[in-house]
Formats: structure tokens, sequence, C-alpha cells
């Protein structure tokens, strides 16, 4: 995800998180000191919905950047901006289809749609109160929506510190550059990835600013795509 430098505050301090990462974890503290100041905003949307901010996930999900603005850019203006849960359920699959969604898409976005609507999915008001469990709870109830999907919500929306997305490509990745001793000529390979448990118990560490943490795994790997050797990928 792509954020830009607009002011949007987050719910907690990263100067304390800084501090606590470096105190807990040395080698943490070095990538800390080699990717810099830690700039995470919060997405500029004004306080969208629950089922705003998903409906978008699942429109993005496994299509690249421009194919999947397009479909949402063609989506909205079928509507006329963001749909109600209810217009969208109301809506013919035929439209949708002709804005490039997919049938298992459209599927999953009426059950979005339905679930708002009953209550699973909880207004913007409502899920600033509820934990981080809750809302995974709440939310992987919805048909094509999954932990990482409603994880990326939590650290990317509402600015949740505590977040190890331990499935996340990215995070496993940047791990293995800032914690495995692997040859630096070597490209990292399946097994070199961490499991869930390695990350896991590395993460206890970090509690309670895991997101802070994760933010800086993926600089790991952006760190890595910048000092590569010439003809070779880091990826």
């Amino acid at each position: 995800m792509i954020h830009d430098g607009r002011s949007h505050k987050l719910p907690f301090d990263p100067a304390e998180a800084l501090a606590h990462l470096h105190a807990n974890d040395p080698k943490l503290g070095a990538l800390i000191d080699r990717a810099g100041a830690f700039t995470l905003r919060l997405d500029p949307s004004p306080s969208p919905s629950p089922f705003e901010s998903l409906l978008e996930s699942i429109l993005y999900q496994q299509l690249h950047g421009k194919a999947a603005a397009t479909i949402h850019r063609r989506v909205r203006e079928l509507f006329g901006g963001d749909p109600a849960p209810q217009q969208l359920l109301n809506t013919p699959d035929e439209p949708l289809r002709a804005c490039g969604v997919s049938f298992n898409k459209i599927k999953a976005l009426k059950d979005l749609a339905a679930r708002t609507l009953d209550g699973t999915v909880p207004t913007h008001a409502a899920i600033r109160k509820m934990s981080d469990a809750e809302i995974v709870e709440r939310l992987t109830e919805v048909r094509g929506i999954g932990p990482w999907t409603v994880e990326m919500l939590l650290i990317f929306r509402l600015g949740r510190p505590d977040v190890l997305p331990v499935s996340d490509y990215g995070v496993r990745k940047g791990f293995a550059l800032t914690f495995l001793r692997l040859p630096k000529t070597r490209l990292l390979a399946a097994e070199d990835l961490p499991k869930a448990e390695v990350l896991l118990k590395r993460g206890k560490r970090w509690v309670p600013f895991r997101s802070v943490a994760s933010w800086y795994l993926w600089r790991a790997c952006d760190l890595a795509k910048n000092t590569a050797p010439a003809g070779r990928s880091s990826s």
C-alpha cells in the first residue's frame, strides 16, 4: 500500500513505539536506524466505513494496481460514488460485470452488503471501539475476506499499533533479511521464509507495537532492493 505525506494522526505515539522497539530488540533497532523515519500515515480517505474499505479491498484482490483502480473507478461511476449496501444488493450482476468485476467478486460484494445491513460488518463509529480480535472475527465472516485483508485495514485504515500479519510475504521476507543468517549473495527461496510461529515468538519482544515492527520489515525489503548487486533481483 502506498501512502502520501499528508498528516493523518495515528492513535499512538511513534516516538514511544520506536523507543520500545529499540530497547527490546537491538537487531530490529539497527534496521530502524538504517531505514529512517517512521512515515506511515493513515489512509487519506475521509473516515471510510468498513463497508467502503472492504469493497475496495475485494475489487483490488489478485489484480495489478492499474487494472483494479480502473474497475474501482467504473464501479463508482456506475453508482455516482461509493454505493450504499442496499444499492449494491439491488443491482443486477450484468452492470457490475460490464465494469470488469468477476462473478466471484460480485458474490463477495453482495455478501459484504448483506452482512453490513444485518450488522455483522460494523459502522465506522462502532469498529473504533472494538478489539483487533473482534474485528478480525467479524469481518472474516464476509465471503472473500481473510485475515490478511482485515490486518491491512487494522494497520492502514484504523492505525492499530499491535498487528503482526504473519502470512504477509513482505513481512516474512523482511524478517528473513533482518534476523536469519543467510549468504548475502543468495536469492531468498521459499524455504528461507520464516513460519508463523517463528515470527510470533520474536514478535513478543515488539508488543504492543508490532504494526510498527511490521512496517520496518517491509522497509527491509525496500533496502534489499536498493542494495542488490547489478543484474540480480532481491525479490
